[in-house]
């Protein structure tokens, strides 16, 4: 059986009041003060109210005949004597209670104090209800308490020993609640509604009171709920108009209630403490409590993250009164509503955003110890970066539910306006930081910001603080959001435009054929919308489109449904509601599946969600564990994983080196004591550095982005006595006595270094000779027992250097500082005579410098610009598959810099972003699927096409950076897109995509409908080009075709008589008639004359090079990227060869990557972009002549 489809806004109405019995018993103890009574369940309406067809049928539509209504049994003498013979069939029989509803204690949830029966009318009132099942799942009520006269015929009945009445009964009052049930916070608006209830319930007689309730019950179960984003849905209950407002993130509730309320009750202490207990709130009073305690010390927020946000508060208008001191007044009341909604709304919008800023401040920096591959948060390393003062607050909130919450949601990627704010909020250091991999190090600019507190100054000069105490530094230096000031930031986010659909007036509810015609209008308005929408707002598109389907739906018009929820691939996939899809799927009768079967967009879908069912797995453990110290010995994997959680290093190549160095002589395994002691020392190394401030001197010498990343101890050498300091540019004096800088070389300036010896007195002492190029003396300090380990390290930082200068490449310099600061923690946790040796297996690079020469063929090293590292972030190196520059803009906008991107696509199916001026990471990993990238495309600068092997169009907003949009209409996997500029068209642009099936379609851009599409007959269709016609390069031929399909020429692969099985790339050059192809098997190329394909082609074949993989025409020349099959110690495999398309002679010979080039992409013909297979998986920029 299919599960029933999801209700709309009515979960379920509980009418709550007294029995007849129960009132006639109380009526003889009623006097002037009020009588408390036991409320109970009277009514309880739920849908279906109504249904088109057979009730029994799995999944069918939300109404039925037979009201869902619980209802106790009632006797006959219940009912006035002269409305007995009128009274319906009286029910004797309990129908079904909704399942999640617990009636046991709503009664007295609903009546708090107790019911009340009074001689006097009462105002009515309303409270909220939150209910929370075991499973945390929440239902959320609004109550209704009004009085109703009790009717005459009770006192008629009434007997005073024995004998009725003969005098007029008093006025009796009773207490009846209406609570509305629904899944979805609406607390305003089901409070309007009840009002509306409240209006008909005053003047209706007693007995219709209930006809009233169910079809006022049954009115809001016609009320769909809007879908995330900027479109609500209006609705009139007379005699208001009211609005049902949509969520603004799916994964989080509508915002209904006055948020500002707490702003006017409670002052910004009381708002700002923490804590897990039972809270105690009086209103009244303004004051905050625990349970059990009035003198609760609650924590303090952190003191800058608070301050910042009191200072927000302050601007915040938060009474109304004040802002309409000055506007007229205005008579209609449901505009007077909309004007207060309005302002409502505004004003809800900006205590999110600073509430939003307060939490982005005080775990601005959780990233810095949260694992994501291993969902693990260093707590104790987290507390360690807070203020002192703020240490307490941390502590009790990281033990908090909702702080584990706060971190799955953000492993989950759920908290994308969390993750907004923070970027845009960031200042220019923050920025760098998080383009690097040492985040735990202070920059010279930080200390030079924090140079006036001279006592740390004075004391660099004597010795470092002393790492073995327990206590706590008195002050951290770290990039913690609150060490530093809080920079002064306008919030000025934009409001997101808001739509509002209207509904049509509500029918008779308990009608099913009224109601049929209800959901038909509701449709036509729909219709209406979408067509006056423009094709360009696809996310209001898309919107009016989830409406439409949920509308359908209802309506049982189940494959109408599907077709509205299928067109939401095209318009926003966000709020794609797969649960209900499934639903929906399962519920299909079989002549609607015979149906579905001949819609041709249908199909995939309906595949999809079976697909998806049969290979459900089991859900994973999503929890996030906290950081612990392994506890038994670990082997290479299970010591993998623990570095990575415990963020000493991330790189498996790295780890697995630093593994061989920890067992060095031993067993192959790790001791968790071992593993304990490697840890604290690193994470001291961390805190001496975060602590460590140099004279004002010294800053002046050394660039703001430095860091010192080592210091001596103080040692006697040729320029004086002093610390040696070491930053990932150069190694300085620091000089004692009067502190100084005194430089002792760049590591790129380093001609030599040896360990010498130096005599004192009758001893030989260990010392370290440094000869930098640019001088003339030799460099030489007495490092004693540290001269083997300084020697180390100075030659793996000098041979980083090497690498970056000649590879163009700087994160060389950040991988051997990784290496050295992972030989120095070695040498101090070992502690043993084998413990240098132990650490020259992590000296990388200097044992690269001397198995391969560093030398750089001259073509390769003046065309080469520079080189990034895509997969920085990740834990090994993924292959770059695709390229795409995007120019910049000179119009700028609040959502977009104007700097040119550099997209690149990985072998992991995912995509990361450039900013293509300063060459940093600007997104990391936007997901699109599980498959491998083909091609991507850029369109207007604010979208970008992606094909995937999965046979997916995936769409990107370049301005958001999110994946909302796929196109589903190819079968096979995406291989390539041509875009074609119309000049006679509404539409400006149109995009040819083709699949390896040999699928070409043609796409409206505006709408991404299908314009048109055929079938070439071909072996794996690869390459799609358009030059007035289109030319199609397949693993067997090279095709020109007219527009539509039609072929004209062909070159076939079996009638040229080449040895090759299969063509790799085809560049057409037309400019020179030629057309250029390369084979997956082979060094050779063919050039084709376009002039007469039948002609013998010209063959060039490329030196020392195995296949072709990648080829573009790049003005006069072509690229051309391969596999070079290297051997030996030069580990150079992806070559590019430049050939003139003249002359057919290759130019220059590039020795590119360490693997095979997987693709070639020419920015604006200046410059050429290459990405390589995943032993290198680096991109490469070089220069164009």
């Amino acid at each position: 059986m299919a599960e029933p489809l999801p209700s709309g806004l009515l979960e379920a109405c509980v009418v709550v009041g007294l029995s007849s019995d129960t009132l006639k018993e109380s009526l003889l103890q009623v006097n002037e003060s009020p009588l408390l009574l036991d409320p109970e369940v009277l009514q309880v309406h739920a849908p279906p109210f109504v249904t088109k067809g057979r009730i029994n049928e799995p999944g069918m539509g939300r109404f039925s005949h037979t009201q869902r209504r619980f209802s106790f049994i009632k006797k006959k003498n219940d009912r006035p004597p002269d409305n007995a013979g009128k009274a319906k069939e009286e029910a004797t029989e309990d129908f079904n209670v909704p399942k999640d509803l617990d009636l046991a204690a709503l009664p007295q949830l609903c009546f708090p104090g107790g019911l009340s029966i009074s001689q006097e009318q009462q105002e009515e009132q309303f409270h909220f209800l939150v209910f929370t099942d075991v499973f945390g799942n929440q239902s959320h009520g609004v109550v209704l308490q009004y009085y109703r006269p009790v009717q005459k015929w009770i006192f008629q009945e009434r007997m005073l020993n024995g004998h009725r009445l003969s005098s007029k009964p008093p006025q009796i009052y009773s207490a009846y609640g209406i609570c509305i049930i629904s899944k979805h916070p609406y607390y305003n608006t089901l409070k309007d509604c009840l009002s509306s209830l409240l209006c008909r319930l005053k003047i209706c007689k007693n007995t219709d009171m209930e006809e009233e309730v169910k079809e006022f019950c049954a009115k809001l179960a016609l009320v769909p709920i809007p879908p995330p984003g900027q479109l609500h849905v209006m609705f009139t209950l007379s005699p208001l108009t009211i609005v049902l407002p949509s969520r603004e993130d799916k994964n989080y509730p509508v915002i209904d209630l006055d948020l500002h309320l707490p702003l006017l009750c409670f002052e910004s202490r009381e708002l700002l403490q923490e804590t897990d207990d039972l809270i105690l709130i009086n209103i009244d009073e303004g004051t905050v409590c625990c349970s059990g305690s009035n003198d609760v010390d609650l924590p303090e927020a952190p003191h800058t993250a608070a301050q910042c946000f009191k200072s927000r508060r302050k601007v915040l208008q938060i009474h109304y009164d004040l802002e309409v001191l000055y506007r007229g007044i205005c008579s209609d009341v449901n505009e007077l509503r909309m004007r207060r909604r309005h302002w409502q709304h505004g004003l809800n919008r900006d205590i999110q955003n600073i509430t939003l800023e307060l939490i982005v401040n005080m775990f601005r920096d959780v990233d810095d110890h949260l694992n994501y591959e291993h969902r693990v948060f260093n707590t104790d390393e987290f507390l360690k970066t807070r203020e002192p003062a703020d240490q307490a607050f941390y502590k009790k909130v990281l033990e908090t539910h909702i702080f584990h919450s706060f971190l799955k949601d953000h492993l989950n990627g759920k908290l994308k306006a969390f993750t907004r704010m923070e970027r845009n909020t960031r200042t220019e250091d923050q920025k760098r930081k998080a383009s690097m991999d040492f985040s735990h190090r202070r920059t010279i600019k930080e200390m030079k910001n924090d140079c006036q507190d001279s006592s740390l100054s004075k004391r660099l000069g004597t010795s470092l603080p002393n790492l073995g105490d327990e206590t706590q530094p008195s002050s951290l230096k770290q990039t913690s959001p609150t060490s530093p000031t809080i920079p002064e930031i306008t919030l000025n986010i934009p409001a997101r435009p808001v739509k509002m659909f209207k509904l049509a007036h509500f029918p008779p509810p308990l009608s099913c054929y009224h109601v049929s015609l209800y959901f038909g209008d509701l449709v036509l308005l729909l219709n209406k919308a979408i067509t006056t929408t423009p094709p360009d707002d696809s996310s209001l598109l898309a919107r009016y489109y989830y409406l439409r389907g949920l509308v359908n739906m209802l309506n049982s018009k189940r494959l109408d449904a599907l077709s509205d929820f299928q067109t939401l691939y095209k318009t926003d996939i966000e709020i794609f509601p797969h649960e209900l899809v499934r639903v929906l799927v399962d519920s299909l009768q079989v002549e609607e599946k015979s149906q579905a079967e001949k819609r041709s967009e249908l199909r995939p879908l309906i595949s999809k969600v079976r697909t998806n069912d049969k290979s459900e797995r089991v859900d994973s453990d999503d929890r996030v564990k906290k950081f612990q110290l392994p506890r038994t010995p670990m082997q290479l994997e299970e010591f993998v994983r623990c570095t990575q959680e415990s963020g000493i290093v991330r790189d498996v190549a790295t780890t697995q080196r630093l593994f061989e160095a920890l067992t060095v002589g031993e067993q192959k395994q790790i001791d968790p004591e071992m593993f304990r002691v490697l840890y604290t020392y690193w994470k001291e190394s961390e805190a001496e550095a975060q602590d460590l401030q140099l004279p004002a001197e010294v800053l002046e010498h050394l660039d703001n982005s430095e860091c010192v990343y080592k210091l001596s101890s103080s040692v006697k050498t040729s320029y004086g006595v002093g610390k040696i300091a070491m930053t990932q540019k150069r190694l300085f004096l620091l000089t004692t006595g009067r502190p100084g800088y005194v430089e002792i070389t760049k590591f790129r300036d380093i001609e030599d270094l040896k360990i010498s010896t130096a005599s004192f007195l009758l001893l030989r002492i260990p010392s370290l000779k440094i000869k930098n190029r640019l001088k003339k003396e030799k460099f030489e300090a007495n490092l004693k027992s540290e001269c083997d380990l300084w020697n180390l390290m100075v030659k793996e930082m000098w041979a980083g250097r090497i690498m970056a200068d000649n590879h163009k490449d700087p994160q060389y310099v950040q991988q051997a500082l990784t290496n050295v600061l992972l030989m120095d923690t070695v040498v101090g946790c070992l502690q043993t005579q084998k413990a240098v040796l132990a650490a020259s297996k992590l000296a990388y690079y200097e044992k690269l410098r001397h198995e391969v020469p560093m030398i750089i063929p001259r073509p390769t090293a003046e065309t080469l610009k520079h080189k990034i590292n895509p997969s920085e972030n990740m834990r090994s190196p993924q292959s770059v598959d695709v390229l795409l520059f995007i120019p910049g803009q000179l119009t700028l906008s609040a959502d977009l810099d104007g700097n040119p991107k550099l997209w690149c696509a990985l072998g992991c199916g995912k995509v990361v972003v450039f900013d293509a001026v300063s060459w940093t990471l600007q997104q990391n990993c936007i997901h699109v699927g599980d498959s491998p990238l083909n091609c991507m495309m850029g369109l207007d600068q604010e979208q970008l096409w992606i094909g995937s092997q999965d046979s997916v169009i995936y769409i990107i907003n370049t301005r958001s950076m999110l994946c909302h949009k796929q196109l589903t209409e190819h079968r096979g996997e995406v291989t390539d897109f041509a875009l074609e500029k119309l000049n006679h068209s509404l539409s400006p642009v149109q995009v040819f995509s083709c699949s390896a099936d040999g699928t070409v379609i043609v796409w409206d851009v505006p709408t991404l409908k299908v314009k048109r599409q055929f079938h070439l007959t071909c072996d794996r269709l690869q390459s799609i080009q358009i030059h007035d016609t289109l030319w199609c390069g397949a693993s067997d031929c090279v095709m020109e075709l007219r527009q539509n399909g039609c072929l004209l020429r062909k070159i076939s692969l079996l009638d040229a008589n080449i040895q090759a099985s299969v063509f790799s790339r085809i560049t057409l050059h037309l400019e020179r008639k030629q057309i250029w192809t390369s084979f997956a098997d082979s060094a050779e190329l063919c050039i084709w004359d376009t002039s007469d394909l039948t002609k013998a082609p010209k063959q060039v074949t490329l030196p020392g090079c195995c296949r072709v993989t990648c080829m573009i025409k790049v003005k006069d020349q072509v690229w051309i990227g391969c596999n070079s099959g290297g051997t030996g110690l030069r580990k150079v495999v992806g070559k590019i060869f430049v050939l003139d398309s003249d002359s057919l002679m290759v130019e220059k010979e590039l020795e590119a990557h360490e693997d095979c080039v997987q693709t070639l992409f020419s920015a604006e013909d200046r410059y050429v972009f290459s990405g390589s297979a995943s032993l290198d998986g680096k991109i490469a920029i070089w220069r164009v002549d």
